[in-house]
């Protein structure tokens, strides 16, 4: 070794990874339970908090998904595969870089712009949320076949607006799991994954939120924001169409432009709103 080289040591990780206990797992094996998920949740999101935040250099991991978060024999999570990781230095907002990273969770400003901040581990985090809550791959075109989407942000936001969360949870546990805790995981994801990297939360704000500081009024901020930009959305349909346009023709003009996440957003299902009747 030498000062520009590092190693990484690991103990045996007896669980294997997320990605194997959600889909590969053996029929004698049972699912995972949902405290168990909660805990995944957390302490891999502390992990990352860590790495992005509060290591000399900082880490951007560039490559969050279900098969890189290890478990051991208690089912603690443990950061794993840094191959894809750059160092930033505090006074650096952010580096650009080949575009790399596991198809479906790679955010789309580094996508587009090959620029890298600790935003996007975010965004890979909250997909990974989502894997971690329905059990599904992140890209899967088998979907098609029930005419859904293939990408897994997607396909939750679909549901979403048909108020369907009970189809989000994973079908091996029926009744097995905190709706209201779902609830704010789901949250939390949609948080991590907005397009706009300004807009996502910092992985130690994530922690909090996880730790039940903070989702309330962030989660009713966003919701206000998203109305407040549907609103000028419609006034500016409106002005360029002509006022004889009627909400419902903005909707469907808004589908047809593929705009759904605004109309997904402000109907976000939260029971204690009353927003699943």
């Amino acid at each position: 070794m030498t000062p520009r080289e590092r190693m990484l040591v690991y103990p045996y990780m007896f669980n294997g990874n997320v990605a194997s206990c959600l889909r590969e797992r053996p029929e004698t094996q049972p699912p995972l339970d949902w405290p168990i998920r909660r805990r995944i949740a957390l302490g891999s999101a502390r992990g990352f908090a860590y790495l992005n935040e509060e290591c000399d250099p900082r880490i951007i991991h560039r490559d969050i998904n279900a098969s890189n978060i290890l478990l051991d024999d208690e089912f603690e999570a443990v950061v794993g595969d840094f191959g894809l990781a750059k160092l930033t230095a505090d006074e650096e907002t952010h580096v650009t870089t080949a575009v790399r990273g596991t198809i479906g969770h790679i955010a789309p400003e580094y996508l587009s712009t090959g620029k890298c901040s600790e935003k996007i581990d975010v965004f890979g985090y909250g997909i990974m949320l989502l894997e971690l809550i329905t059990e599904q791959r992140t890209f899967d075109l088998a979907r098609l076949a029930n005419d859904d989407d293939v990408m897994l942000l997607d396909w939750v936001k679909g549901l979403l607006k048909e108020k369907k969360l009970e189809a989000l949870v994973d079908a091996n546990r029926p009744g097995n799991y905190v709706e209201n805790e779902v609830e704010q995981l789901i949250q939390i994801a949609l948080l991590c994954t907005q397009n706009s990297p300004t807009e996502r939360p910092k992985m130690s704000e994530v922690v909090k939120m996880l730790e039940g500081d903070g989702l309330a009024e962030r989660w009713l901020d966003w919701q206000k924001e998203e109305m407040l930009r549907w609103e000028i959305t419609i006034h500016t349909i409106q002005i360029l169409m002509g006022s004889f346009v009627i909400p419902r023709q903005i909707s469907d003009l808004m589908n047809s432009l593929d705009l759904d996440d605004l109309l997904t957003f402000t109907a976000f299902p939260l029971k204690k709103l009353n927003w699943f009747s």
